[in-house]
């Protein structure tokens, strides 16, 4: 299927459990883009910019990703790395839903919260899946489990 694409940025370093430190090291003004959960490296590594800057360069790199896939609607997913307030979360994703729009798509079920952590990583991920029918559905199916309710 292949409908969804993500991307993540850090502003500060994962602890993984049993480790001795950081699995890196990032300066007080520094962040990075395109940074794995687990400390994967990004695609560029510079000063801190702003909540819109960053909503504007994940969706430029990851609206291309979805050209062609689904009928326009999007599910839309800003999660934090777990140091990042939900408030902020929201900064984000103010911006990326006035770019998703411009562009013609309509948002379905955005989804903002910790869904995906490294514990106390400062930074956020976006995720963007192109829906279809099936999608959509599977989608608003009902479940109850941790961290994931859907009601009819």
């Amino acid at each position: 299927m292949g409908h969804t694409r993500s991307i993540g940025v850090a502003l500060s370093s994962c602890h993984i459990p049993g480790a001795a430190g950081p699995s890196f090291l990032l300066g007080e003004d520094e962040m990075e883009m395109g940074m794995g959960i687990h400390g994967e490296p990004g695609l560029w590594r510079g000063p801190v910019r702003t909540a819109d800057a960053l909503a504007e360069e994940m969706a430029d790199r990851l609206l291309p990703e979805l050209s062609g896939l689904g009928d326009g609607r999007l599910a839309v997913l800003v999660n934090t790395l777990g140091a990042t307030p939900v408030e902020e979360l929201y900064i984000v994703y103010r911006r990326l839903a006035d770019i998703l729009a411009a562009s013609g798509h309509r948002v379905v079920a955005p989804l903002i919260g910790a869904y995906a952590t490294s514990m106390e990583m400062a930074g956020l991920s976006v995720s963007l899946c192109a829906l279809d029918d099936e999608l959509a559905l599977g989608l608003a199916a009902p479940a109850h489990c941790p961290f994931w309710s859907v009601s009819r």
